[in-house]
């Protein structure tokens, strides 16, 4: 797991960022390999907030998600990313098995 705390540049609002995260970011993620699961969560519509919202990365491996990282995909959502939004800080780390996950259905 790859867990990024994000602030928005100025005069970039959430809404905008949101769009861009569900009719892009989210879309991209079949074009990653390595990426078996991603959510981006809001804290904070506050333009003075220090984090704006937090991204989940499940990965298979920190290897095979590096070498996603060269494609040509990835380098699209970087260049789409960094003119709205920075990465402030990131955690990873791997699972403590199995978790907890409530059974739907």
């Amino acid at each position: 797991m790859i867990v990024h705390r994000i602030r928005l540049r100025p005069n970039v609002t959430p809404a905008r960022f949101e769009t861009w995260v569900r009719e892009t970011d989210y879309a991209t993620c079949p074009e990653l390999p390595s990426v078996l699961s991603f959510s981006v969560q809001r804290v904070s519509a506050d333009p003075a907030a220090s984090v704006h919202f937090f991204e989940v990365i499940g990965v298979s491996s920190r290897a095979d998600f590096e070498r996603d990282t060269t494609s040509e995909a990835f380098a699209r959502l970087v260049a789409d990313f960094e003119g709205m939004a920075e990465v402030v800080d990131e955690i990873s780390g791997v699972r403590v098995e199995p978790g907890y996950r409530v059974a739907v259905g």
